[in-house]
């Protein structure tokens, strides 16, 4: 290469916009260093890659630096161990505040970053002149042996127009394949502790400002059995320890959007759809709550806004799940015959 490539070059990266990618991992010591070699691969510049633990105890955060020694490319690298975990929200949050790009990419401890995916992203959405808020991409299916199983494709963002068509048909989305803009960012401020759908708080806010697009090339290999991994419910307290934990975040998540809404201005539009969702969790959380049956049936009967099958069908799991015994019964004779 001559001096004038080597200057045009130099001048070339010089030119294009500073990203970040957002490289979190908790409890995933045997696929965090993939993780990182995918974004250090990147063939973007400039990049920086900030690299988080948070605080797995199992051997994560040793993984990551094995996988970071000696890493002398062009991209600049900075880890991070937190001392106490903050869950996916708030472990976002805080390399999204360190980060200086004005892209911000998610990555998760388990998947894999494709080397273009930063390259791709970026020149999509100056082709759209930096109006989208949020990028998503579409994703291979990996399994635990590293072999592709066919492509995940979320929704196509662009065709949402408004946040109550967001409302009316909620969008199929994977936060390990998105990016924010650090704009985005700053002006909702940090997600708030026990936010988990931080993917879906991420497009809502990108609808209501500057909008979200998806790429249907396959960016990221998206590993199956990752921790978002749902249980069978085999038993009645599977579902109530799905439905409380869903709780606990939606409870979160949707008073974040309320607030969100109000500082788009936009709560005519969806706010009354929020409150709805709010009480409904609300609910739950006091009937689950309650301590005696009888409190849960009063609780029950006073939720008149709640349709009557919900109540009827919350309140058997929250005060009599035994009559569901026959049930679950058979479906877990059923899953054993299915092997």
């Amino acid at each position: 290469m001559s001096a004038d490539t080597a200057t045009a070059s130099q001048a070339d990266i010089a030119s294009r916009p500073l990203v970040s990618i957002l490289l979190i991992a908790y409890r995933q010591a045997d696929t965090v260093g993939d993780a990182l070699r995918g974004a250090l691969a990147q063939t973007y510049q400039p990049l920086e890659i900030l690299a988080s633990d948070d605080a797995s105890g199992d051997g994560t955060w040793e993984a990551l630096c094995e996988a970071a020694a000696g890493y002398a490319g062009p991209h600049h690298l900075a880890l991070n161990r937190n001392e106490h975990n903050l869950g996916i929200g708030a472990h976002l949050s805080l390399l999204a505040q360190r980060a200086q790009g004005e892209l911000l990419f998610v990555a998760a401890g388990d998947d894999v970053s494709l080397p273009q995916r930063v390259e791709r992203v970026v020149e999509a959405w100056l082709a759209h002149e930096r109006r989208p808020d949020l990028i998503a991409s579409a994703l291979a299916d990996l399994d635990a042996e590293g072999r592709v199983h066919g492509e995940i494709v979320p929704s196509d963002l662009g065709t949402y127009t408004s946040l109550a068509q967001w409302a009316a048909q909620p969008p199929h989305v994977v936060g390990a394949a998105q990016a924010w803009t650090k704009r985005l960012v700053d002006r909702f401020g940090p997600l708030p502790p026990g936010t988990v759908a931080e993917d879906l708080v991420m497009v809502f806010r990108a609808l209501g400002s500057g909008g979200a697009i998806t790429l249907r090339e396959p960016l990221v290999q998206y590993r199956r059995g990752g921790i978002s991994r749902r249980r069978r419910k085999l038993h009645a307290s599977d579902v109530i320890e799905r439905l409380l934990k869903n709780n606990r975040h939606a409870l979160v998540e949707a008073e974040q959007m309320l607030k969100d809404a109000r500082l788009m201005d936009r709560y005519a539009e969806i706010g009354p759809q929020l409150e709805r969702t709010l009480a409904r969790e609300r609910f739950i959380a006091a009937l689950f709550g309650a301590g005696s049956a009888f409190e849960k049936l009063g609780i029950a009967l006073r939720a008149g806004e709640q349709p009557l099958a919900l109540r009827l069908r919350l309140l058997t799991y929250a005060a009599a799940p035994w009559l569901l015994a026959p049930f679950f019964a058979l479906k877990r004779l059923a899953a054993k015959e299915r092997g």
